[in-house]
């Protein structure tokens, strides 16, 4: 076996521990509805670490998309030609609202993937898993 990456392991959505195993079922966009799996089926790492563990994972949502709404103001400002006046307020409100409806399961996912891999100290790589 090969070691893996830590930002494959993020994009793809692995286990922060053994970088194999899949955190989530089904796809990030698609007819399978994603979920979080309870434990790693490759080394057993228990994604829940405790009761309402990932409610903390709101907060790197809310974080995600806070930066979506600014920068897709921003781009519709670019686009639209500067355009300021209170009639283009329902084009503003309609491609943020928009932007964040299609971004809410790439923002459910990868608010957990970044819980797991950044900001939780009792889980860290082990180097013992990439043996065969």
């Amino acid at each position: 076996m090969q070691k893996t990456s830590k930002l494959y392991a993020l994009v793809h959505g692995k286990c922060p521990q053994c970088r194999r195993g899949d955190i989530f079922t089904g796809s990030l966009y698609g007819f399978n509805v994603q979920h979080t799996n309870t434990i790693c089926a490759h080394c057993g790492q228990r994604f829940e670490i405790e009761p309402g563990y990932f409610y903390a994972a709101m907060y790197v949502s809310y974080a995600m998309n806070c930066a979506e709404m600014i920068a897709l103001g921003i781009a519709t400002y670019v686009f639209s030609g500067g355009n300021l006046e209170f009639e283009s307020l329902w084009l503003y409100l309609t491609v943020i609202f928009t932007g964040c409806l299609i971004l809410a399961p790439f923002n459910y996912r990868y608010s957990r993937v970044i819980l797991l891999h950044w900001l939780s100290p009792k889980i860290k790589y082990n180097a013992y898993y990439d043996k065969p």
